[in-house]
């Protein structure tokens, strides 16, 4: 699925605000031209299958993160990522400092602005050949449906990061030397009126594709997921109750079609449970990793430094070791894990022995502090399979007495990372870690590929969408309604009652708190604070990397200054405030 003959893919993609250069030489290999393509039905669904890989630019990679979750109030740096050229030996310093954010950054241009328009301006081509393509009637609404969602989704990408954007409804033929920025409300209004025919002219299912609709389907969009973007597109706009109004139809019209909350939060996670009643759209990365034009490699970023630890070596069950995001304070707070079941289903904090050549033994210095441990001297701590490390959220008092009487393993809490204002005490390699993008199937140790599928729209994401509409209706029972659904869900065994919240307890904070409860590390937490105007107040209060740099104008993304360089009518297209 999604495959696309690159060479032809990119002779037909010259981009207007994004490609214009002073010199451009196109070159097409195989000699085909849009016309000789588009006019087949197998053609024209190579330019559908086509609109969809530019996802793979964004979801399920290190820059996807690092623009849409990564300088926001719930992540902070790694050991191997502090956000400064100085101290960072990678090409790109990853955003979490925003010093760091300036309009030469690469990922903002290469993985969002180019990106995104290039999935534009191919909607945009074959939607010009739409009518002489020679589609069967059965397909022909379908086809246009879901090249108009993906227009609107990539414009939906532009508009929240850089705000007044070029909006081309045309394909662009040729070098174009001119570009102008549209209003949000004028960008707006196009991603509406494309999600909204998306919406009319989806199938419910995949079954109802024509052709008919196989395993290889999967990751197309259906009604119930344009639904769901366009509860996200009426949200981000300020049209609230059209909003609610999508979120109640995601949330209770499709339990016929199989979409439904999982009852285990954990299992969301699991890499034999990916396609299951939750997602309503995803990346669908391949087994064959060739296939994938670079796959999933979330299972590396957030994964603590545990291979230098007694008792460890890296091992495929463990995962490779990237050490570049670690939770702040603030977002492991957030969570009760004596009641929610999402801390220990989004994070490790345990880690097993699997090497017995570097297993400790206990040492004349510890029987030197506790008598009582004086048997124990030059025997083995654990064994293989034992616990070798453990990260808490909690704060053991006492530790170094607890260490040498009672826990046999390496034990780093809460106090050991962090001070009570949430900064970093210098301790940035072992911490507890999101496990959510863990890929136990990798063929090696060191494979830094997965095949694990990138999930861009599911249900519990727009149950909060719902509550987050009636917050702003003022409606706060219903509020209450939605986040007690993900609440409930999320309840450990006899603890329902204690996760129940009250209208009372609804406002905007405490949907983005639940927010960061339910969808850590999913790629929206960037754009959650940019639409609710919490960006710049949550950074500062609780991100001890960034707050320092984060300034007002940070709400928007720099357009890529080589654009700005390009353009002939600079006074029409200038850069973003700020920058």
């Amino acid at each position: 699925m999604h495959k696309i003959i690159r060479p032809l893919t990119l002779a037909l993609l010259v981009l207007a605000a994004s490609a214009c250069q002073d010199q451009l030489d196109e070159f097409n290999p195989s000699g085909a031209t849009a016309e000789a393509v588009f006019t087949t039905p197998e053609g024209f669904e190579t330019a559908i299958n086509g609109a969809y890989t530019y996802n793979r630019i964004i979801y399920g990679k290190e820059s996807g993160y690092a623009l849409l979750e990564m300088g926001t109030d719930i992540w902070t740096s790694g050991a191997t990522n502090d956000g400064t050229a100085a101290s960072n030996t990678r090409p790109q310093p990853p955003l979490m400092n925003y010093q760091a954010l300036n309009t030469d950054n690469v990922w903002v241009k290469n993985n969002l602005w180019t990106p995104c328009y290039a999935g534009i301006n191919l909607v945009n081509q074959a939607l010009k050949y739409i009518n002489t393509a020679g589609l069967a009637s059965t397909r022909r609404a379908s086809a246009e449906a879901e090249l108009r969602f993906m227009r609107a989704w990539y414009y939906y990408h532009l508009v929240e990061s850089f705000g007044p954007v070029p909006l081309r409804l045309e394909p662009t033929e040729g070098v174009v030397t001119t570009a102008t920025r549209a209003p949000v409300t004028e960008v707006y209004a196009q991603i509406v009126a494309d999600v909204e025919f998306a919406v009319a002219n989806l199938p419910v299912t995949l079954a109802t594709y024509p052709a008919p609709a196989t395993a290889t389907d999967y990751g197309r969009i259906t009604r119930p997921a344009a639904e769901a973007f366009a509860a996200k597109a009426y949200l981000s706009s300020g049209q609230y109750q059209r909003a609610a109004h999508f979120a109640r139809r995601v949330t209770t019209a499709y339990s016929g079609q199989g979409i439904r909350l999982l009852a285990n939060y954990a299992d969301l996670w699991t890499m034999g449970n990916q396609r299951n009643s939750e997602v309503l759209w995803a990346v669908n990365y391949s087994t064959n990793l060739t296939f994938n034009a670079g796959s999933h490699t979330g299972h590396q970023w957030f994964l603590m430094k545990y291979d230098d630890q007694p008792g460890l070596v890296r091992d495929v069950a463990n995962g490779l070791p990237g050490v570049r995001y670690m939770p702040t304070r603030f977002l492991l707070d957030l969570y009760n894990e004596q009641n929610d079941a999402r801390y220990l289903g989004s994070f490790k904090q345990a880690w097993l022995a699997n090497s017995a050549t570097n297993i400790p033994r206990w040492s004349q210095a510890e029987v030197n502090q506790n008598a009582a441990l004086a048997p124990l001297l030059n025997q083995p701590k654990f064994a293989v399979g034992d616990t070798a490390v453990f990260t808490t959220k909690r704060s053991i008092d006492n530790f170094q007495q607890l260490y040498t009487r009672r826990y046999r393993y390496k034990v780093y809490d809460i106090d050991d990372l962090y001070n009570a204002d949430g900064s970093l005490k210098g301790e940035r390699r072992y911490y507890p870690s999101l496990r959510k993008f863990d890929d136990p199937t990798r063929a090696t140790a060191t494979t830094t590929e997965s095949s694990r599928d990138a999930f861009m729209l599911r249900l519990g994401d727009i149950v909060l969408i719902g509550a987050e509409a009636q917050v702003r209706l003022g409606r706060t029972d219903s509020a209450a309604y939605y986040v007690n659904l993900v609440r409930t869900r999320a309840a450990l065994p006899g603890r329902t009652a204690a996760m129940q919240v009250t209208p009372a307890q609804m406002s905007l904070d405490f949907v983005l708190d639940e927010r960061a409860r339910e969808l850590a590390g999913e790629q929206v937490r960037w754009l959650d604070l940019k639409r609710t105007g919490k960006l710049v107040e949550r950074v500062r209060q609780h991100n001890p990397d960034a707050k320092a740099s984060i300034q007002d104008f940070h709400a928007r993304r720099p357009i890529p200054q080589s654009d700005i360089d390009a353009v002939t009518n600079k006074g029409e297209f200038q850069q973003n405030p700020g920058y």
